[in-house]
């Protein structure tokens, strides 16, 4: 796995909704909004299911992912690919169901996502663009 650097912590801290790319065993792409979505240390990212339909099933078929940083307050462009696990019990859901209640009492929390970071590539326009950075 792959640690990120400050720079892409501080631009993943700067967001607050995280485009979420997935696809099914087929190829049939997906790309949705997350907002429940926390850096746990530096190469793991936790997403909360409280709405997931395709993207969930697409990580049950087919356990790849690509998370894309980039908004207001971030310093560069980053897209993360991950490994996909999913949890629906356990000590990692019940503690992502008690960080996300703090937040938002009224979300339910069906399964959690955990994103092992595998590789991290520059989204900024440029001579760069599409390079692998870790």
């Amino acid at each position: 796995m792959v640690a990120l650097t400050q720079v892409m912590k501080e631009a993943f801290e700067a967001l607050k909704v995280f485009p979420l790319a997935t696809a099914s065993k087929s190829g049939i792409p997906n790309v949705a909004p997350m907002g429940s979505v926390f850096l746990i240390d530096d190469e793991t990212i936790w997403i909360g299911d409280n709405f997931m339909q395709k993207s969930l099933q697409n990580v049950l078929e087919n356990p790849k992912a690509a998370l894309y940083l980039y908004g207001p307050g971030a310093k560069g462009c980053f897209q993360i690919k991950a490994d996909v696990t999913v949890k629906t019990s356990g000590d990692e859901h019940a503690k992502l169901k008690a960080m996300i209640q703090e937040k938002k009492p009224n979300l339910s929390v069906k399964s959690l996502l955990i994103l092992k970071i595998t590789d991290v590539f520059e989204c900024m326009p440029g001579a760069e663009a599409g390079k692998k950075l870790l």
